[in-house]
């Protein structure tokens, strides 16, 4: 559904369109509306029809140009209703932001093969199905392509392996699609999220993948939703190739290239010390 388009709008995205995958709720619910806030038509996208239509409702109720598809990114098919429903309603695809995906609670050891495929496939598929939908649009609009990856894909996490997995192989497909299709014009960034606060509803996968609550955070270490939302907004506008978010994102850059030994032992200290900070 979508109220009528209200036609050009001010800001710097005005006269875009932006897909938004896996915005009914937290982060890319925020990166919808900031991006509306800066005049740019959004595709609302999730797989909760309820919970995506209230955030629907919300945006428009605000004067806000959005429409909504409720599609599983792991799909094809859904993801080419998807990008249609953007050419339906606003005749365009200029923005594609895949940030749906599916996290985990579980040691490799434990987990049912079927679990780590249904997180490797939200992470990689989520991705890659979107923009194989949309990529003759963004050619045609020499648009932006921004893959939401986590500071987790820069150095391996424990409790997490096909997350991590995921979202390293996305920071790789970003780099090969710069270069092979550096022609088009189209940009190609990734953006590494840190630790982040989450709605209360927020589950993951255990080994056997039943949803259960995130691992504890310590609040001080986590940025707003809407914080977040603004640098992934940020990162468009200004055609990044990477973010890393968080000073603690940025310090496991470096630990993770120049010390990589000193890196292996935090982590290993970590598990002997602080295991429910995985667990």
């Amino acid at each position: 559904m979508s109220d009528s388009y209200p036609g050009p709008r001010l800001g710097d995205f005005a006269g875009k369109v932006a897909i938004v995958t896996g915005s009914e709720s937290g982060i890319g619910r925020e990166t919808a509306r900031v991006l509306c806030e800066n005049g740019a038509a959004v595709v609302l996208n999730g797989r909760n029809a309820e919970r995506l239509e209230q955030t629907r409702q919300t945006l428009a109720a605000a004067g806000h140009a959005v429409a909504s598809c409720v599609a599983d990114v792991t799909d094809y098919a859904a993801c080419e209703r998807l990008v249609q429903t953007a050419l339906d309603h606003f005749g365009q695809v200029d923005i594609l932001i895949t940030n749906a995906s599916i996290s985990m609670r579980a040691y490799f050891a434990d987990m049912q093969p079927e679990v780590f495929r249904q997180v490797l496939d939200s992470n990689v598929y989520g991705s890659v199905y979107p923009l194989k939908a949309a990529l003759p649009h963004l050619v045609r609009s020499r648009g932006s392509v921004t893959f939401i990856s986590s500071i987790s894909a820069l150095n391996g996490m424990p409790s997490g392996s096909a997350y991590c997995a995921g979202k390293a192989a996305v920071a790789n497909l970003a780099h090969t699609l710069r270069l092979e299709l550096a022609d088009t014009g189209i940009h190609f960034g990734v953006v590494h999220i840190g630790f982040t606060q989450n709605d209360p509803e927020k589950r993951v996968l255990d080994a056997h993948g039943q949803p259960v609550p995130i691992a504890h955070r310590p609040p001080r270490w986590q940025k707003s939703q809407a914080e977040v939302a603004a640098i992934i907004v940020r990162h468009v506008r200004k055609r990044r190739q990477r973010t890393v978010i968080s000073a603690l994102g940025r310090l496991i850059v470096l630990v993770h290239n120049y010390l990589p030994r000193l890196g292996d032992w935090v982590v290993l200290s970590t598990i002997r010390r602080m295991r429910h900070f995985y667990e």
